[in-house]
């Protein structure tokens, strides 16, 4: 598995698995604890979730599934951005770590920006890195200007932007990707299949069918390709699981890769960063 270094030297693996949308059905929790475990077995140990996702049941689903395995995973979950101040970070963290039944998170989100200053949120993710609930921190869905600000608030520690960025959302290539990349902080990239509609395009679906793989493993081929990506897709099936972690082995040859920005052209200009 291709591993990416974090600013402060931990080496995590390039593909996680991604929560979102899981945990909302009773009747598949069983095939997804069994998603997150076989991913865990395949070396996928890097697991995102958020105190938003189904109302905090999803940090519950991935608490049983790393019950017994809690070292080998690097856990990560994110905070409320109205959760983000000196008093309400605590608690917000305190309740995350309770659902996931762990006494620390190895990387703490802002899941995206609001109202609190992005000063007072660096100094409550400080002050949980000292207390030892946290063990780095990071933010979400923060653009170029918004990761300046962070900086100059005395955000040097941040560890990653977790960020929409597919085949189909290219634009932060001109901007935010090199401004991440000269700071040493790998993106992480949510949605790397665009919620399912890459799998559906034509030409995705033709270019793949010459390897003999599926089109989200030739998407997510494309992220694990690039330096300094982190890809968490989701997968609800041991399956899934598996044809994701299979990404992770195919090689794009240079013409491949040369077809794909055909099909997926750069914006000629920058776009300001999206979410979904």
């Amino acid at each position: 598995m291709k591993t990416v270094r974090l600013p402060d030297g931990t080496d995590v693996p390039a593909l996680g698995q991604g929560i979102w949308m899981m945990a909302e059905d009773p009747r598949r929790r069983g095939d997804e604890i069994a998603a997150l475990r076989s991913g865990i077995d395949l070396g996928m140990t890097l697991i995102d979730t958020a105190e938003m996702y189904a109302d905090g049941e999803s940090e519950r689903l991935v608490g049983e599934a790393v019950a017994g395995c809690r070292d080998d995973v690097f856990l990560v979950s994110k905070a409320y951005p109205q959760n983000a101040s000196r008093s309400e970070l605590p608690r917000a963290c305190e309740t995350s770590l309770e659902r996931l039944g762990t006494d620390r998170l190895d990387l703490y989100l802002l899941h995206w920006r609001g109202r609190v200053p992005l000063g007072e949120t660096v100094e409550a993710m400080e002050r949980l890195v000292e207390a030892g609930k946290i063990l780095r921190w990071g933010v979400s869905n923060l653009d170029t200007g918004d990761m300046e600000e962070l900086v100059a608030a005395g955000g040097k520690a941040c560890a990653t932007d977790q960020i929409l960025y597919n085949l189909t959302r290219r634009g932060t290539e001109h901007d935010l990707l090199p401004w991440l990349a000269a700071r040493r902080m790998p993106v992480m990239a949510y949605s790397p299949v665009e919620q399912g509609r890459l799998v559906t395009d034509e030409g995705l679906g033709e270019l793949a069918g010459e390897r003999g793989v599926t089109p989200a493993q030739v998407a997510l081929a494309w992220l694990l390709a690039r330096d300094g990506v982190i890809a968490i897709p989701k997968a609800g099936t041991v399956e899934h699981a598996r044809e994701n972690r299979t990404a992770a082995e195919l090689a794009l040859s240079p013409e491949i890769l040369a077809r794909l920005d055909a099909m997926f052209p750069l914006p000629s200009d920058p776009v300001p960063l999206a979410m979904l």
